[in-house]
């Protein structure tokens, strides 16, 4: 029971197949009290039904993690109903279709800052207004989530790509920010798991061939998985950690081949 008495806030969660279901199992199962933000009042009642194994769960509509005034007044709304919390998990990225289908050469000016500004940017506006509404408990911690590709070239990720390249950059630059307030930001990047947003990128099941064949562990990872590294990193036990890039790939990124 590493996170017993902590409350974890994890924002973009979507359904039960999403990355940040398998977080929330994690951090439950092992105490959290939790917290959530999603997307859309017309949500709320499936929301409420999929977080419903969670006792004393709660959730908040977010329609834009990357507007300052929207997050502000969630943020706010949060800390009054629940005082400080002690972690928040970043699970939100979006990219327009066309820009994943096509060539990365033809993505739009409005395409590419869209994929920046929800992917990357609203981690960096989350981080600041916690930090500004003093809505973090000492030694909290800030998670977020990235993938192979902000590194390597991966076949229909494109923007993707270049979104996450930035949002590891930035928690690294969080990380010595918010350092000086015992406040950890690291990043999980995970193996491609069968996710509503990995429907997206095209030919995703030969990816997953693909680590199945590569990995030194020869299997796909699954959400829940990587949840449990996430509940390590919002635990104490991680207290030494800051600004790094976790993977969580069963081994896949360390091959050359």
């Amino acid at each position: 029971m590493i996170l017993k008495n902590k409350k974890i806030l994890i924002m973009g969660i979507r359904n039960k197949w999403s990355i940040a279901f398998g977080i929330a199992k994690s951090a439950y199962e092992n105490g959290a009290e939790l917290l959530f933000t999603y997307m859309g009042e017309e949500n709320k009642e499936k929301i409420e039904e999929l977080i419903s194994e969670f006792k004393g769960a709660k959730a908040y509509v977010c329609d834009d993690a990357s507007n300052d005034e929207i997050v502000k007044n969630v943020f706010e709304n949060i800390k009054n109903e629940n005082g400080k919390i002690d972690g928040i998990v970043h699970a939100i990225a979006h990219a327009n279709t066309e820009d994943l289908h096509n060539d990365f050469v033809y993505t739009s000016k409005e395409g590419y800052l869209h994929a920046v500004d929800v992917s990357a940017y609203s981690f960096v506006l989350i981080s600041r207004v916690a930090k500004e509404i003093d809505f973090l408990n000492e030694n909290a911690s800030l998670v977020t989530l990235t993938y192979y590709g902000s590194t390597k070239v991966i076949e229909g990720y494109n923007i993707m790509g270049v979104a996450k390249s930035a949002l590891e950059s930035s928690t690294r630059y969080l990380a010595k920010n918010l350092g000086k307030d015992k406040i950890r930001v690291n990043a999980i990047s995970a193996g491609p798991i069968k996710t509503l947003s990995a429907k997206g990128i095209k030919d995703f099941s030969s990816i997953l061939n693909v680590i199945e064949e590569k990995a030194p562990l020869h299997q796909n990872v699954t959400a829940k998985q990587v949840g449990d590294v996430a509940t390590f990193l919002l635990s104490n036990m991680s207290e030494a950690i800051t600004g790094q890039i976790i993977y969580a790939d069963n081994g896949y990124n360390i091959m050359g081949v």
